[in-house]
């Protein structure tokens, strides 16, 4: 795998990490300086919704980081993060359309720049 591809990977992995955290454990102190748009009377309300969503979030950084870090075979590691980025930019689009365009240029944008990267770059092992 290309550095390039690596360093995308990691990035992407290392903000759904940090969503999991906003979401499963600080939804009710730092969630509502990120989502401004949701109103904050809802959030001591949505905290079980939320810590849900931020474990599908940890699910898709788990299997980015199974992926660059633990998977040795080159087409078994391309593959599995093909599918991991995959799932995390349609993740990014359909958010980006339905909820905020933000969501597609921090989500869904930086996963099609791995897709992409994976692609396109020739793999370095």
């Amino acid at each position: 795998m290309h550095i390039v591809s690596k360093i995308i990977i990691a990035l992407v992995a290392l903000f759904h990490c940090y969503i999991l955290v906003l979401e499963m454990f600080l939804w009710e102190s730092r969630g509502p300086k990120v989502f401004t748009s949701f109103p904050e009377e809802l959030f001591a309300d949505t905290v079980v919704l939320a810590a849900n969503q931020g474990l599908y979030n940890g699910f898709l950084a788990a299997g980015l980081f199974w992926a660059l870090l633990l998977i040795k075979d080159a087409k078994w590691k391309r593959n599995v993060a093909l599918f991991f980025l995959g799932c995390v930019a349609v993740a990014g689009i359909y958010g980006g359309a339905t909820a905020s365009p933000g969501i597609f240029l921090v989500q869904g944008l930086p996963a099609l720049l791995g897709i992409a990267s994976l692609l396109a770059l020739k793999p370095k092992n």
